[in-house]
């Protein structure tokens, strides 16, 4: 597929040269090719059910990755990880249903439900830590907050969902529903991943980069079916040229927010500068990897592609400036 496509050396050059990541134009090639080749009858059927067993396998391989010793090594520093818990799963949260003002003025009922969704999501885990060990931060809090995140992510989320949204969406499971489906489709195959790591966890080490493109092709999977019927359902007579700026422009805003509150947050609780840095780069994550798969399993497909569409952005928006504001960290005197 396209992802093992963008490897050609100048193309690369030019991507890290504008911050682009790579797999969002991968991305975007799967939204265009489901606008233009939806898949439809018994292949929709089949990729429905190719999506359930790649979701299955890649929170599988999510708990085998994860390391209860990472967990163990950073639970001493309770204070910074209540922090970044506290601004990832409450004042986040917060700042997505207070964007209820902007409806229908200035954002629709559908693409505010994107952003309350994409607020209540888990850190990311590669980048938090990617972007903490550039800026010199506390790489080993970040491991460990990061991990811990997803985890709490499986089981939080996926409430938090269930009361900020059940309510305002009925397009959204009921929470009983959602629940469920939750336990069976993502928590089970979590906790055998987990359980299963000490009889895999060498092989899942030595092939991470195998693992991690098996996570991207799954993600991959979901966004085709999930605008294959979006765009069935009228998604871009519903999504114009302005309603994307707009969501470029409320995600850097709400990313704004929320590095401002995590950096003069550590620095009224007196951390340190490792420690702020690691606040600021784990706290201000939303995680794709997670975030579209569980979208899949909460919400009917019919919805799907306007719901995701703003943490498909605020994902590239948060890249490009923690880029930059990570190359600034470094540049501080030690």
């Amino acid at each position: 597929m396209a992802i093992f496509l963008i490897h050609d050396a100048n193309t690369m050059n030019i991507l890290q040269r504008f911050k682009i990541d790579p797999f969002l134009l991968v991305l975007i090639c799967v939204v265009v090719t489901a606008s233009l080749f939806p898949c439809e009858g018994q292949a929709k059927i089949i990729f429905e059910h190719l999506t359930t067993f790649a979701i299955g396998l890649l929170f599988f391989m999510h708990g085998a990755k994860l390391s209860l010793q990472s967990i163990v090594l950073g639970i001493k520093n309770w204070r910074l990880h209540l922090l970044i818990f506290a601004t990832t799963f409450v004042i986040f949260p917060l700042l997505g249903l207070m964007m209820k003002f902007l409806v229908p003025s200035f954002l629709s009922q559908e693409l505010y439900l994107g952003f309350v969704y994409l607020c209540v999501l888990p850190a990311t885990v590669q980048s938090a830590i990617a972007f903490t060990s550039i800026a010199k931060g506390n790489v080993a809090a970040a491991i460990c907050s990061a991990s811990a995140s997803t985890l709490l992510g499986v089981f939080i989320s996926p409430v938090l969902v269930g009361l900020l949204m059940n309510t305002q969406s009925s397009g959204a499971m009921n929470m009983l529903d959602a629940i469920t489906s939750i336990m069976l489709k993502l928590m089970l195959p979590f906790v055998l991943g987990h359980l299963s790591r000490r009889f895999i966890g060498k092989w899942v080490d030595k092939y991470k980069s195998v693992i991690s493109k098996t996570d991207r092709l799954s993600i991959l999977l979901v966004v085709y079916v999930a605008f294959s019927d979006a765009v069935a359902n009228g998604i871009w007579s519903q999504i114009s040229l302005l309603s994307l700026l707009e969501i470029v422009l409320y995600s850097i805003m709400l990313l704004t927010i929320v590095l401002l509150i995590t950096t003069y947050g550590s620095r009224l609780f007196g951390f340190s500068k490792e420690d702020e840095i690691t606040i600021v780069f784990c706290g201000s994550k939303k995680s794709l990897a997670s975030g579209i798969p569980m979208a899949s399993v909460i919400f009917p497909i019919s919805i799907m592609g306007v719901i995701i569409l703003p943490l498909m952005i605020f994902h590239q928006v948060q890249l490009m400036v923690c880029a930059v504001l990570a190359a600034r960290y470094a540049k501080r005197k030690m």
